[in-house]
């Protein structure tokens, strides 16, 4: 998953000194940090390192990732006028995010990169909150209370999103994945009506050129069919459902990607083993299965599990 790094004693020395989003745009650096859970786990592929807000900081909005809190934006984005000073994102301004993918691409040699991008409802909840939320209810509330503002953000952040990650594609990543970290905030009918178009229109940006598409949300085991019809090829799973449900819920037809529990990573060896050969099992019931977290990777976690968990996983092949 994303943050596959950050627990990496390598991952804290290169970031010394060094602040999230300046990390995210020295290609230098950011391709080093995507690199080093490949050197060090042994992974089939690597996961591009940026942050979904990078986008949006590249289109003129003024936001920084405070430690321990996360994106903070200087001015929310709550009406028609907010979204209208929203400027569309110059591709010319994605030069550093096209270099580090093409450093890494290079480095990787055979081993596929994964390019990386936020989904727009995410986008869209942390702009009109201005920062983190644990329930988006001013995003929600805005979805409903003025739709076509909520649907001109969201168009937005379709456009800035889905050429951010057309760009990393064209500069040589294998694969495609938008990620949806607060759509469990969202009800079916919610997501159907005032979200999904959005996603779909993200996703656009890179269907044309033919590589696989993952779409993963946190909380979305009532979602998953259709996040999997705005365009995704595989649809990523959190640890709240179990595989075999998510299987069943999509019809036995869509690949999966997940979904070990980030909690068990602190477990003892032998608690954590099952819970892998479990995973795998419950996953061998859909078509295809990619093997990974059920979301990121918690800093404290001791590197050697996840390297064993690896070890553990291509053993069972």
């Amino acid at each position: 998953m994303r943050q596959a790094g950050r627990s990496l004693p390598e991952y804290r020395e290169v970031r010394r000194g060094v602040t999230m989003l300046a990390s995210c745009l020295e290609p230098e650096l950011a391709s080093e940090i995507t690199l080093q859970p490949v050197r060090r786990h042994g992974v089939d592929a690597a996961i591009f390192f940026s942050d979904i807000v990078v986008p949006l900081l590249l289109a003129g909005v003024d936001v920084d990732i405070v430690p321990g809190t996360g994106p903070v934006f200087a001015e929310p984005v709550r009406t028609a006028d907010d979204v209208a000073r929203l400027a569309p994102l110059d591709p010319a301004a994605l030069a550093p995010v096209v270099e580090a993918v093409e450093r890494t691409v290079a480095a990787l040699g055979g081993t596929p990169l994964i390019g990386f991008a936020g989904a727009p409802f995410t986008l869209a909840s942390y702009l009109v909150e201005g920062g983190p939320s644990k329930d988006q209810l001013r995003a929600r509330t805005l979805m409903h209370a003025d739709p076509a503002t909520w649907g001109a953000l969201m168009d937005w952040a379709a456009d800035v999103t889905g050429t951010f990650l057309r760009a990393q594609v064209m500069a040589g990543a294998s694969a495609a994945q938008l990620f949806d970290s607060w759509a469990g905030s969202l009800s079916l009918a919610d997501y159907e009506a005032h979200v999904a178009p959005a996603s779909s229109r993200a996703l656009a940006h890179v269907v044309d050129l033919g590589v696989p598409i993952v779409h993963f949300g946190t909380g979305t085991g009532e979602l998953l069919g259709a996040m999997r019809d705005v365009g995704a090829d595989v649809v990523g799973v959190d640890h709240r459902i179990p595989l075999d449900e998510a299987n069943r819920r999509l019809g036995g037809t869509t690949p999966l990607q997940g979904n070990i529990d980030p909690a068990l990573l602190g477990a003892p060896w032998p608690v954590l083993e099952a819970h892998v050969l479990d995973v795998i099992g419950r996953g061998a019931t859909a078509p295809g299965h990619v093997l990974n977290l059920g979301h990121g990777v918690p800093p404290q976690t001791d590197p050697d599990v996840l390297t064993r968990i690896v070890r553990l996983a291509h053993g069972e092949r």
